[in-house]
């Protein structure tokens, strides 16, 4: 059975997600006939590339917040990262164009990496004090994923390298009605919205193996806990478990 993720780097809701998703399937009795495809989803599509301001800056302009307002938005989702034993530093993150970091995955993914790059730019990113929106760091990175540096590079370097699959990623995910990140769909049946908790993965994966014959997508859950196409990002979460899945 398929699980596929559409999520952007830069989310913080994708990388809490993440960790909650995997704690849902490491319960999972048929967790090893899983496959996990991560899809791209960008928050900011339209910022130029090399165009970063940090995190906080960026928040307390877009939405009219003072700094101090900003800060505690930040921390608000920090709490929930840490309770997941996440790193998540909220002073000092930098805020970008996330294309090219697509594009790299999708370059990780044709190698089998994908999951790994996955991991260390989400932990670079939120939890280290390194700007993934630099090549050379990106490279790093990917070196560390097991990719080769040279081909990393040289898919840094050329702006159509694998840009049809993030875009084909893009176009899937509108087709499908996702309009918030991070987005889960399993096995094309079930779509689960939001970083929800644990507990609502696992009952959606469990719901999902038993109904493999039936067609169609039925939604679990909602947006709380996710970051929408303008980039706002929610820092209330709901959980779900009694839905209809």
């Amino acid at each position: 059975m398929r699980v596929e993720i559409w999520s952007d780097i830069a989310c913080p809701w994708c990388y809490v997600g993440k960790a909650r998703f995997e704690k849902g399937l490491a319960g999972f009795a048929h967790r090893d006939e899983i496959e996990v495809v991560h899809r791209s989803f960008e928050l900011d599509p339209g910022r130029a590339k090399g165009d970063t301001a940090l995190v906080i800056d960026m928040l307390a302009q877009k939405y009219g917040r003072t700094p101090e307002e900003a800060r505690g938005m930040e921390a608000g989702v920090a709490e929930n990262a840490r309770a997941e034993g996440l790193g998540y530093r909220t002073e000092g993150r930098d805020h970008g164009n996330t294309f090219d970091i697509h594009r790299l995955l999708h370059l990780a993914k044709a190698r089998g990496r994908q999951e790994e790059l996955l991991t260390v730019v989400y932990r670079a990113n939120f939890a280290e004090e390194r700007s993934v929106f630099d090549d050379a760091v990106l490279t790093d990175l990917a070196v560390e994923a097991g990719l080769d540096a040279d081909e990393a590079r040289a898919v840094l370097a050329d702006p159509e390298a694998y840009a049809a699959d993030v875009r084909a990623d893009e176009r899937e995910a509108a087709e499908l009605g996702a309009n918030a990140v991070p987005f889960f769909v399993l096995d094309r049946r079930y779509g689960i919205s939001g970083g929800q908790p644990a507990e609502v993965f696992a009952q959606a994966l469990e719901q999902a193996w038993k109904d493999r014959e039936v067609p169609g997508l039925t939604q679990v859950g909602d947006d709380a806990a996710g970051c929408g196409t303008d980039g706002a990002c929610e820092v209330s979460e709901t959980s779900a478990p009694d839905q209809r899945i």
